[in-house]
């Protein structure tokens, strides 16, 4: 008798999904699906069937399932289909559940820690005490994710309905924007998408990721935040802040992150152009679609310390004219970026002493080398919080980037250190952290936003929150040495400079300061004012308006001084996103008390209004009409749409539009014939040559015909 021929293998792709929570992804929905995707440490089925009848006692059936050309211990099972096989979550088994004649059906138990990834299998039959075998290769993919569902995984997820969104929702919301005007941006993660699984392996492949490494969230999610960007290994997106992006996508054009993937996956180059919400909207698809639970998370007032300080350091001129150097640090200047947006995975930490699981931090965004890698994290949160800097990953940078103290340093010989303090503003970093709330999608408003500043921090100013960051400091060398000559200096005059909230393009605003002299002795104060356009970084574009001067304060008096900044001051020199910045810088000759402060607000633009003019029915052919109102004195030109959304196209589509007269309204109709039935949400963005990073978004309900 010959061994066992093996005919067909199939894994029921989608019985096999629902209890493993992965029939959202499009490849198993397909009508006749061929890719099995199914979690560890959870049992799936299959069915065999053969070119004659099975005999129990002498055949013998063998299934191997690898990971890898190289298949080692970790990464391959090899198990004997047998009717009494027993499972446990360490090991491989594969019972045999019924016989009929030529076809078995088995269940197969995965350990819960194996890698995730891709895995083949062949069958080996042979009968037994006989070396002749037979082999077959399975042809199909077989995904195996992280599992946390399963308490035993490493990202085990004890409130489960959390899972919704930190693993199964496909869109969500990225907080950008200068703190007083942040806004949600909506963004499609698209993570179930075609494209986006292969993609993940061609990221992890090229990042050169030992394939026994992927099932350890802890070192899986450091290499994603390296990989993400293109800083060391030709990874997904070219990082870029200068406004230039002719021969690429600009940041604020993406929609959401399925067609940087599959752009990546199809040309095997690296994508440009990303900014930090880019490489974050990117790592939660990637993070979600592998199966560990992320979100976005958006720091508004953002410091970059470059030289681990814990400080945030601005240096002055000795007639405080602000210096765009650090004098002290060769790595570069701080800086302070109006927002940053990074991400958190979630996972135990077996590497941590105990209570450093859950929520852990990670950036892709290229700003600082780890271990010699543009990577950043896991860091977990509450070493963040606690300002315990020994535990891995990164934990300092991410400390700095939440709590930094802002520090302005004037040039004075007549101090030991070459240095004296200018103000110290405790409050400034960190004003507040930002993420999309559960289960809660809100198109055009805020409903949607949740903050979780107190996850990352103490309370501004609350002695936990100094002693956290104290905490730091004493664990850092330098840090000691700046904290140290930070003693604050007798002031007899007070300065405030006024925020402001917003701007509507078009209009006009003030830069005003509001001065008091609280001594019985007049003085005489040299001021400089000034409105800047910046980049989101915090790197200055372009002067918009300056004045300086002096003024004399009578003793006990208030004055005020300031400068009127016109539309057609700013609107040639803004920069993308509109942000601007004022700033103020005083020193009082005869006490040489001196103060600086700065501001940043937002030239705010109109957002995109969605609208259907009847009820969308699945199948039907329907149209959405875009429009917003031109809020420039100039006519609009070269027009253009992006739309995104997951129940109608899967993927982006491009929509022209007419040139628009100043003041005039613009309006586009979008064909749209949905594909799936109940709520679903698109995504838009406009550009021109006059005006680009307009947004928009609409949640609109799919009935049955």
């Amino acid at each position: 008798m010959e061994p066992l021929v093996v005919d067909v293998v199939h894994f029921y792709p989608k019985e096999n999904a629902q209890p493993h929570n992965t029939m959202k992804y499009e490849v198993v929905n397909d009508e006749n699906p061929t890719t099995t995707i199914i979690r560890r440490g959870q049992p799936f089925n299959g069915v065999v069937r053969f070119n004659r009848p099975y005999d129990e006692e002498t055949d013998l059936v063998q299934l191997v399932f690898s990971l890898g050309d190289k298949p080692q211990m970790d990464t391959q099972g090899s198990v004997f289909l047998k009717p009494d096989a027993i499972s446990d979550k360490h090991s491989w088994s594969a019972k045999l559940t019924h016989v009929q004649e030529d076809t078995l059906s088995f269940e197969v138990s995965t350990p819960v820690h194996i890698p995730v990834g891709s895995w083949v299998l062949r069958v080996v039959t042979r009968l037994k005490n006989s070396p002749e075998r037979q082999i077959y290769d399975f042809d199909q993919d077989i995904y195996i994710l992280f599992n946390p569902w399963n308490p035993d995984d490493q990202t085990y997820m004890e409130d489960c309905s959390l899972l919704q969104e930190y693993i199964l929702n496909d869109v969500g919301k990225v907080w950008v924007g200068p703190i007083k005007t942040t806004r949600g941006k909506p963004w499609v993660y698209g993570q179930f998408d075609a494209a986006v699984l292969p993609a993940c392996m061609f990221m992890l492949d090229r990042a050169e990721m030992p394939f026994h490494q992927r099932g350890d969230p802890i070192k899986l999610t450091r290499a994603i935040s390296r990989i993400v960007n293109s800083n060391d290994d030709a990874g997904v997106l070219v990082g870029r802040w200068d406004g230039q992006y002719e021969d690429g996508t600009a940041p604020s054009e993406w929609t959401g992150s399925v067609d940087i993937l599959q752009q990546y996956l199809e040309t095997q180059q690296e994508v440009p152009y990303g900014q930090c919400w880019v490489f974050a909207g990117v790592v939660t698809a990637v993070c979600r679609a592998l199966g560990i639970p992320s979100r976005v998370v958006s720091n508004l007032v953002s410091a970059h310390d470059a030289n681990n300080s814990l400080t945030v350091d601005k240096y002055y001129t000795e007639h405080m004219e602000e210096m765009d150097f650090d004098p002290n640090n060769p790595q570069g200047a701080d800086s302070i970026w109006n927002y940053h947006v990074w991400n958190d995975v979630w996972m135990a930490r077996p590497d941590l002493p105990q209570g450093y699981g859950g929520w852990q931090a990670i950036d892709a965004t290229p700003q600082e080398t780890s271990s010699g890698l543009y990577q950043c994290g896991p860091a977990s949160l509450e070493a963040i919080k606690q300002g315990v800097l020994g535990v891995a990953h990164d934990v300092e940078f991410m400390l700095a980037s939440v709590n930094a103290d802002l520090m302005r340093w004037r040039i004075d010989p007549d101090d030991e250190s070459g240095y004296s303090v200018v103000d110290t503003n405790n409050y400034h970093i960190g004003r507040m952290i930002l993420t999309k709330k559960p289960f809660v999608f809100d198109p055009i408003g805020d409903e949607d936003r949740e903050d979780i500043t107190d996850q990352y921090k103490y309370r501004e100013g609350t002695a936990s929150e100094r002693l956290a960051l104290m905490n730091g400091v004493r664990f850092s060398e330098r840090a000691k040495r700046y904290y140290s000559v930070a003693t604050n200096l007798s002031s007899d005059v007070t300065f405030k400079l006024r925020e402001l909230d917003s701007v509507p393009i078009g209009q006009e605003f003030r830069v005003a300061v509001d001065i008091q002299n609280n001594s019985d002795q007049a003085r005489n104060v040299k001021a400089s004012l000034s409105a800047t356009s910046v980049f989101y970084n915090g790197v200055r574009a372009d002067v918009v308006k300056k004045v300086e001067g002096k003024i004399f304060l009578a003793p006990n008096k208030n004055e005020e001084i300031s400068i009127l900044v016109t539309a057609s001051d700013y609107l040639p020199k803004l920069v993308e996103y509109c942000n601007m910045k004022i700033s103020a810088m005083v020193i009082v000759e005869e006490t040489k008390q001196s103060w600086a402060d700065d501001d940043d607000f937002q030239i705010l633009k109109p957002n995109i209004n969605i609208k259907f003019n009847e009820d969308l029915v699945l199948g039907q052919p329907s149209t959405a009409v875009l429009s917003f109102v031109n809020p420039l004195e100039v006519t609009l030109t070269s027009c253009e749409f992006r739309v995104t959304s997951s129940g109608i196209t899967g993927r982006t589509l491009r929509l022209p539009a007419a040139d628009v007269a100043p003041q005039g309204l613009l309006t586009a109709e979008l064909p749209v014939q949905p594909n799936k039935l109940g709520k679903i949400n698109i995504v838009a963005t406009f550009k021109s040559v006059e005006l680009k990073d307009i947004n928009g978004a609409a949640s609109v309900e799919v009935y049955e015909g």
